[in-house]
C-alpha cells in the first residue's frame, strides 16, 4: 500500500494520556464554564459532558446556544504549561521521517495549541500541516463534513489510502466509514474493538516502534 497522508489527532494521541496534559485542559474548560459563563461549580462537569456528546466539542456546544467568541475561549482553555510538561521526542521525530508521505495534525482543538504541543516535542518540522478546530467550521470530529473538510483542506486525497490515528474510537468509526485505514490509541483497553478498529496502541510511541509489524486494517 502507497499511502497518501497520515492524520494524527493531538491531544492524548501523539503525547501519552498519562502525561496529564489533557487534564489541565479539562480543568480549564470547567473553569471557563463557571467564570465565563456563570454554571454554578457544582454542575459544569455534567454540562461539559452534555455539550461534547450533543455537539462534539464542547465548543461547538457554546458556539450555538450561547454565541461566544470562539478565539477567546480557546486562548482560555489552552493556557496551559506545554512546554513543561512535554518534553522532545527524538524517536518519534525520526519515526516521522521515514514516512514518505504528508503527516497533518488534525484537532479539534487549534492551531495555537497543536504548534506548542509540536514545539514541545520537537517534531513540528516533520509535521505537513495542522487542520484545526477553526479549519473546519462549522464542524468537528466525529461528525462526517468534518472529515470531507479535512480531506479537501490537502487535496482530496483517496481515503482509501489514509490513514487516522486517534484516541476516539467514534473517530474512527466515521473515518472507516470513508474507507481509512485506522489505528486506535487507547491505554489499557483489549486490543480489538467492537467496532473492527485495530489495532490499539496503548501509546502513539508504539507505533513508530512496532510500524512494520502493525496489522493496519
Amino acid at each position: 500500500m502507497v499511502f497518501e497522508a497520515l492524520f494524527i489527532d493531538l491531544d492524548d494521541t501523539l503525547y501519552p494520556s498519562s502525561s496529564g496534559l489533557w487534564g489541565l485542559i479539562r480543568k480549564r474548560i470547567d473553569l471557563y464554564l463557571h467564570e465565563k459563563m456563570g454554571f454554578p461549580s457544582g454542575e459544569v462537569s455534567d454540562i461539559r459532558q452534555k455539550l461534547f456528546t450533543e455537539h462534539g466539542t464542547t465548543m461547538r456546544g457554546l458556539q450555538k446556544l450561547y454565541d461566544i467568541d470562539v478565539k477567546e475561549y480557546l486562548q482560555f482553555v489552552h493556557n496551559v504549561p506545554v512546554a513543561d510538561i512535554l518534553k522532545p521526542d527524538p524517536g518519534l521525530r525520526s519515526f516521522l521521517r521515514t514516512l514518505r508521505f504528508p503527516k497533518y495534525i488534525f484537532t479539534n482543538a487549534d492551531v495555537n495549541h497543536a504548534d506548542r504541543v509540536l514545539k514541545a516535542m520537537q517534531i513540528e518540522n516533520e509535521i505537513q500541516g495542522i487542520i484545526d478546530i477553526l479549519a473546519m467550521e462549522p464542524w468537528c470530529k466525529p461528525q462526517l463534513p468534518a472529515f470531507l473538510s479535512a480531506l479537501k483542506i490537502i487535496g482530496d486525497p483517496d481515503p482509501q489510502k489514509c490513514i487516522l490515528i486517534d484516541d476516539t474510537p467514534k473517530n474512527l468509526e466515521i473515518a472507516r466509514s470513508l474507507g481509512f485505514w485506522t489505528v486506535l490509541v487507547k491505554e489499557g483497553i483489549k486490543k480489538e474493538t467492537d467496532q473492527g478498529i485495530i489495532p490499539c496502541i496503548d501509546e502513539f510511541r508504539e507505533v513508530y516502534e512496532k510500524w512494520t509489524a502493525l496489522p493496519v486494517v
